[in-house]
């Protein structure tokens, strides 16, 4: 993948010319940088405004785990593969895409806050939201490889497991 993603081939592929990509994008890293913040719309977004509607922490939970049960489509999967990748083997991709996923996982962080400022028993959110975070990447994981998992009894259980623990 990586020979082909070109300022060259990506101006050919959107129709504009070389030097035009060129002047909006200095290398790969800068078109890469690019997508990172281009799919968060998909990606994180819808997320964030899962946890921030109003409601209580069941409610909020539901709305996550209705969310996390759509799943990502074959080429969010794919992209987020190649993300990786290049976060390997490009510092300044890492760096981005490593602060994205920190904005990913503060969302189940911010949904066990709520449950935290509901109970008032002092609960740390973090480590809830961390786990449910590993987990679901975790799953995402396994489903992208077309296992059969019951992502919506996993994530269910998961999440309303660690809030009666905790």
């Amino acid at each position: 993948m990586s020979a082909r993603f070109t300022t060259r081939n990506v101006a050919a592929l959107c129709g504009v010319s070389h030097g035009m990509c060129h002047y909006h994008f200095e290398d790969r890293t800068d078109l890469v940088l690019a997508v990172i913040e281009d799919i968060r719309p998909e990606w994180i977004s819808p997320l964030e405004d899962a946890v921030e509607a109003p409601g209580a922490f069941a409610e909020r939970a539901e709305r996550v785990v209705r969310l996390l049960t759509q799943g990502e489509s074959t080429d969010l999967s794919h992209l987020h593969s190649a993300l990786h990748w290049h976060a390997l083997n490009d510092e300044r991709v890492r760096v981005n895409l490593e602060a994205e996923y920190r904005r990913w996982r503060g969302c189940f962080v911010r949904l066990f806050t709520v449950l935290a400022d509901e109970r008032g028993d002092g609960i740390d959110p973090r480590p809830l939201g961390e786990a449910v975070a590993a987990a679901v990447d975790g799953l995402a994981a396994i489903q992208s490889l077309n296992a059969e998992v019951d992502a919506e009894s996993v994530y269910r259980t998961l999440i309303l497991t660690l809030a009666a623990g905790a």
